[in-house]
């Protein structure tokens, strides 16, 4: 069966293109009209590349290839950065498929197939059916920002009782302080300013502190046993381990092309280790759906148009820093 739909591209120039495209949908892949797509800061990295952009949609069921079981059409499910794994390597049998090999062959980045579209094909081991309870437009931001900070807070080991810093109150950091505190962790807020201490505050946190980058952490902010990097990726590691409680872990959840200097005889003498996490698994993603609606935890987020100008006024609004806290793209076609 073949399918041709309406998509959004970047281009050289870092305008956005409307453009159309023709897959055809194979026997596991399942058609889907997207209703939402959230707006992540690595659209803004691929606009130049010409490619569909978007990895966090949210969607209605449309069509389904002949071997596909697992949704039915008219199911609304939610699909993420991952658009398929081999379901045979060790990664994924041992339920780490966000790094199988093979999962690049459905194209994580496709040069045409993205959520920023009126329709898009994916596979059907990577969609995930929405609670009934829970909004689309809440549910597209979880497929990437959600999912980047739930893995860390329930794969590495967070308990209830320990302490849980966030440095950066923004699309991640807002997401990580309502998550973790409806998991009943002591959160503790790290930002560059005090702007954002109300909204911090009412999102669950615990304790907020104004710590500016290189800076040593105030005497009063008692050390925490996990940390999430939500904010700048340029980190100075160096001044990060004053807040860290022995044996802690800090989690990196944004990079940067340039090297960061790690400072490892200090990291020795205290046991301090740093966790990179990619995304979610599968498994994960069935999780936070479930966790965020039973436990009412929703994103902060902005609306906007999926049309040309719409999506250029939101990656405009991402990239000045006015983005309160996800742009979410609603498509009323």
């Amino acid at each position: 069966m073949n399918v041709t739909f309406d998509v959004f591209r970047g281009s050289p120039e870092g305008r956005i293109v409307a453009d159309k495209t023709t897959r055809v949908l194979q026997p596991h892949e399942v058609y889907i009209k997207v209703t939402h797509s959230g707006l992540c800061g690595s659209d803004e990295h691929f606009l130049r590349t010409g490619q569909v952009l978007g990895h966090e949609g949210a969607g209605i069921v449309k069509h389904l290839g002949s071997a596909v079981t697992s949704v039915k059409v008219g199911d609304r499910v939610g699909f993420g950065f991952t658009h398929g794994s081999c379901g045979s390597c060790e990664d994924c049998l041992t339920g780490w498929d966000q790094y199988c090999p093979g999962q690049q062959q459905y194209g994580s980045h496709n040069l045409d197939n993205g959520t920023f579209s009126y329709h898009t094909v994916w596979a059907e081991s990577h969609v995930f059916p929405i609670p009934e309870n829970y909004d689309s437009a809440y549910a597209a931001p979880l497929m990437c920002g959600g999912a980047t900070v739930w893995t860390p807070l329930t794969e590495y080991g967070v308990r209830s009782t320990d302490r849980v810093g966030v440095m950066g109150v923004g699309g991640l950091g807002h997401l990580a302080i309502k998550l973790a505190s409806a998991m009943g962790c002591e959160v503790v807020v790290l930002s560059s300013s005090e702007g954002k201490r109300q909204e911090a505050m009412e999102y669950g946190a615990a304790e907020y502190h104004v710590l500016r980058s290189g800076e040593r952490p105030p005497e009063e902010c008692r050390a925490v046993k996990h940390l999430l990097l939500c904010g700048s990726a340029n980190v100075d590691y160096s001044s990060l381990l004053p807040l860290m409680a022995t044996h802690g872990t800090i989690y990196p959840l944004t990079v940067a092309h340039v090297p960061s200097p790690v400072p490892m005889l200090a990291m020795v003498h205290k046991g301090v280790r740093i966790q990179a996490s990619l995304v979610a698994s599968r498994q994960s993603i069935r999780t936070l759906l479930d966790f965020a609606a039973k436990k009412h935890v929703v994103p902060t987020i902005n609306t906007f148009p999926m049309t040309v100008e719409g999506i250029e006024e939101a990656m405009q609004t991402l990239r000045e820093g006015k983005m309160r806290y996800r742009g979410v793209l609603v498509c009323d076609q």
